[in-house]
Order: structure tokens, then sequence, then C-alpha cells
């Protein structure tokens, strides 16, 4: 029995030596050793390159979803997980974006351990959201086509950053300031430049209904097929809906998205003798050296484009 109560005893010991172990590397590896870099995750490649102009060479990077792919529904990958444990912060959209596939980025902060306000920040927390008109108790995820919603995720990420470096922090928001005047002097271009576009010709029509934050920001009146990309898409209903709005108008042009499929709005464009006028950026920035692969150039790309589709 002596014996027995000594091997138990023992047991535990080293039990409690391995959670305490644990315990203070998950506790230190939130914390920066001097010369470290601050170790980032973003859930999309917009998030990524707004946070690659504040934090720039002082932190290590690391997005999930890559370009081009869809961040409604994604499955992560095991270096997803990964860069996600080891990560100091990690930046999400919110507004219902990462909610596809039963909740995709809930499962990944409870698999990696990680805690919402702790570990894991919302970009988009001081944004104002428009809700979808099919479900008006969820929130439009996509906040980030109108550039004052733009700016505020700069200035989210910004704070969080310099609290969790405070080393750098004065290099950050120096960063932030530049960026954000750039954004800023783009949004305040965009504002007017619509204006001039006689009203019935002033529709937006796309696939995904990811246009209202646009829309009510730069003067013109959205139109899609689908309201979101987690719903059923190119349904006989949705065509219908979208084909009598456009009945109704004088628009010139169509658009689609660079990360849907073009086949639902090629039928639109058949059964009404309009062209697609150019593709434009939704939810993922171009591939690298493309136009449109920055958040900055993927706005103006969809400024300018929508405004030549519309106008001629």
């Amino acid at each position: 029995m002596k014996k027995i109560i000594i091997t138990l005893v023992g047991v535990i010991a080293m039990i409690s030596g391995v959670y305490f172990f644990l315990h203070s590397r998950e506790n230190n590896s939130q914390e920066l050793a001097d010369g470290d870099k601050l170790r980032v995750v973003t859930t999309n490649s917009i998030l990524e390159d707004m946070v690659h102009n504040v934090g720039k060479d002082r932190i290590e990077l690391y997005s999930i979803v890559k370009r081009g792919t869809d961040p409604h529904e994604y499955e992560p990958q095991p270096t997803d997980v990964s860069e996600t444990v080891e990560a100091n912060v990690i930046f999400h959209n919110g507004l219902n974006l990462e909610t596809g596939g039963n909740g995709w980025f809930k499962k990944l902060v409870k698999t990696s351990h990680k805690s919402f306000d702790e570990d894991v920040f919302s970009a988009s927390k001081t944004v104002v959201p428009k809700h979808l008109t099919t479900n008006v108790n969820e929130e439009d995820p996509h906040a980030w086509l109108d550039l004052a919603n733009g700016i505020k995720y700069v200035q989210v990420i910004t704070k969080v950053l310099k609290d969790k470096d405070k080393k750098n922090a004065s290099f950050y928001q120096a960063n932030a300031d530049k960026y954000i005047a750039k954004l800023e002097k783009l949004h305040k271009t965009a504002q007017s430049k619509y204006l001039g576009i006689p009203e019935s010709q002033r529709l937006l029509v796309t696939s995904e209904g990811a246009f209202k934050y646009f829309s009510a920001a730069y003067h013109v009146t959205p139109a899609y097929i689908w309201e979101i990309n987690t719903e059923a898409q190119g349904t006989p209903e949705q065509m219908q809906s979208v084909l009598a709005k456009i009945r109704k108008t004088d628009v010139k042009h169509l658009f689609v998205e660079s990360s849907v499929s073009p086949k639902s709005m090629e039928k639109v464009s058949k059964e009404t003798g309009i062209g697609i006028y150019s593709k434009i950026f939704t939810d993922s920035l171009a591939k690298k050296g493309t136009d449109g692969d920055t958040y900055y150039s993927m706005m103006k790309w969809n400024i300018d484009h929508i405004y030549d589709g519309l106008a001629k």
C-alpha cells in the first residue's frame, strides 16, 4: 500500500509539472521577448494588406484564406491551425463573414485555444452594420467596400498592434496615419464621382449583394442575383427578381466579381442584351503583381471601373 501511495504521488507530481510547464509556455508565448516580432494572423487577404500597411517589417504576418478564395465558406488546413496557435494576435472581419461552413472560424479559435477580445479581434468592431434583406437579423459583412469603414478597420488594427507591441507603437501609428490619409483622399474623390451619371443609369448589378455599403457611400443603387455567397446561387426566383430591376432602368453594363463564377451573370447578360463590363473585387484581393492586389488598388479599380461601366 505504501508503494502504491508513493507511486500515485509521483504520477500526480509529474502531471502537475507537465501542466505547469505547458501553462507557463502558453502564457509566455503571448509575451514578446526582446528581438521577437509580433506574430499576426488574418482571416483574409484584405485584412492581411491592411495589417501589413501598419505593421510592415516589424511583424510576422500570415493570412488564412488565400487570394481568390471565398472566405464565407472555408475549411482550415493544418498550417492554418498551427499558425493560429502560435499567433499573438488574430484579426477577423466579423459581421457574419467567417460564419459559413458551420462557423469555421469559431471552431478554429476554439481548437487553437485562443480567446475573443484577448487574442482574437474583429476589425469591424466600430462599424455601424447593415443587415441582409433576406434575413434582417444577420449582418452584411462587406463593410470594407466603403472606404470610410476601411479606415475604421485600420484604426482598430493599429490600436491592437500598439497595445500588444508597445515598443513599436509609434512606428505603427506613423504608418497608420500615412495610410489613412491615402484612403481618405480616395474616399472623398469617390463620394462625388458618380453624381454626374443620370440616376436611371446608376444601378450596380452584381452576382452577390456585396455592395450595400459601397452603394450607400458613393450614390449608386445595388442590384444582385443572390444576397450572400452562403445562399443558393442563381435560382429562377433570384434571376427573375434581378431581371425585373434591370428592366426598370437605363443601366448600361453589368459586373461580375472576381471571386465567383460568371455563369449566372452571363445568363443575365444574355437575357437582357446588356454586356458585362468588367470584373470587380469583393471578398478577396487579386494575385500579387496584378491590378487590385492591395486594398487601396482594389478599391480604386472598383471605383473607376464601376464608374466607367455605368457612365458609358
